[in-house]
């Protein structure tokens, strides 16, 4: 019994291995590619809690508040430790993971079910926005201070967490 257990190891780690890849989005830039694929395909949607409108309108809201603030920051005690170290491991490993169906603290409600054209344009041009911008950013919620490289590293790295539920057709 042993020896099956361990000759079929490697078959039950295979998702594993999947999921450990490194993510789809790797920049902003991709960010904007995969945001065409998903405007032009018919039938896109997620496997989780929120429709596709609701996830595009989720990563518009992260990106406008690290321009504009976040509503409901954690402590700095907080920012700058359980924080900080949560990206720190984030960047080390290529990628984020996150409850997908959770809001950002204090963020207007998601409109449910929501217009797909409507949030594809408002992501593609808090992108936009983000990626014009010049001046101080806001610290971000939960990471504290980051600079603009950092924060377009988290961005990228929070909508690649979220490609993880969004199924487009072949």
């Amino acid at each position: 019994m042993k020896r099956r257990t361990l000759l079929q190891a490697p078959l039950a780690l295979t998702p594993l291995a999947a999921w450990a890849d490194l993510p789809k989005v790797d920049n902003l830039a991709d960010a904007l590619r995969w945001l065409d694929r998903v405007a032009a395909a018919k039938g896109a949607r997620t496997t989780g809690a929120w429709p596709l409108p609701a996830v595009l309108e989720h990563l518009a809201q992260s990106i406008e508040m690290s321009l504009d603030g976040y509503p409901q920051p954690r402590s700095a005690l907080f920012q700058n430790t359980l924080g900080a170290a949560a990206f720190a491991v984030f960047h080390w490993r290529g990628r984020m993971s996150h409850g997908l169906d959770e809001p950002i603290p204090g963020a207007p409600p998601l409109a449910l079910p929501g217009d797909l054209t409507a949030s594809v344009a408002r992501l593609r041009s808090a992108i936009a926005r983000f990626d014009g911008h010049s001046g101080a950013l806001a610290p971000h919620f939960a990471y504290g201070r980051l600079d603009k490289a950092q924060y377009a590293r988290a961005h990228a790295f929070h909508i690649a967490n979220h490609q993880d539920e969004i199924v487009l057709p072949a």
